[in-house]
């Protein structure tokens, strides 16, 4: 599939019934966005405590689709802060999706998710990598408490790039890292279409470039 520059996201903000078409797939690689400055074609949102998330494009020439990125730096150490990046123009209920991430540091955190299913900062599905722990999990956030349903241990190096992957149809997860298939797990608490995204935790450096959305209802 072709590469495209964030700023060449026409395809993706459609509305209405053109934006949860079937088969959309897209690719966003952020290296037309403006460095230090908040993603075009993304709002920022916050679940949690802790102020406001401050995610910019970056400079990292080791990213594999070209060297600018998107990270989440401002570094806030409360646990419980989750601030995300809602790509607009959007929404599927079924989608296959994937991000490369490299996990650089925190202490609280290190921390790499893709968002979906998301009705608003306080109602969404996220599937997690984790660095600091080396495992990878499934969550519902409902009411702005985040709740696992479903997860395993694995090896998530720190410093590396690598690619976290979440495929839902219907009330099935499936999640893989690296092209390998971690797990599967079912839940039935968000139904409806909703957008997709990015995600990270409390004080998490974390690189994200190719962001993948297939929509597939």
């Amino acid at each position: 599939m072709q590469r495209r520059g964030l700023l060449g996201l026409t395809g993706l903000a459609m509305a209405g019934r053109q934006a949860e078409a079937q088969s959309q797939r897209q690719q966003v690689d952020f290296e037309a966005a403006p460095l230090g400055a908040p993603p075009p074609g993304f709002t920022v949102a916050l679940t949690g405590g802790g102020p406001p998330p401050r995610w910019v494009v970056l400079e990292d020439a080791t990213a594999p689709a070209g060297p600018k990125v998107l990270a989440e730096i401002s570094r806030d150490r409360t646990d419980t802060r989750f601030p995300l990046a809602v790509l607009d123009g959007v929404r599927a209920r079924d989608a296959a999706l994937s991000v490369r991430f490299r996990a650089i540091d925190g202490r609280v955190d290190q921390a790499a998710g893709l968002v979906l299913r998301y009705r608003d900062a306080r109602n969404y599905y996220v599937a997690r990598a984790n660095a600091l722990e080396n495992n990878v999990r499934l969550y519902r956030v409902v009411d702005g408490r985040r709740i696992q349903f479903a997860g395993t241990d694995a090896p998530v190096p720190r410093d590396r790039w690598q690619t976290l992957g979440l495929r839902v149809e219907g009330e099935r997860f499936d999640v893989w890292l690296d092209r390998r298939a971690l797990f599967t797990a079912t839940d039935r608490t968000f139904t409806n279409a909703g957008q997709v995204g990015v995600w990270t935790k409390a004080d998490s450096l974390t690189h994200f470039d190719s962001f993948e959305v297939e929509a597939l209802r």
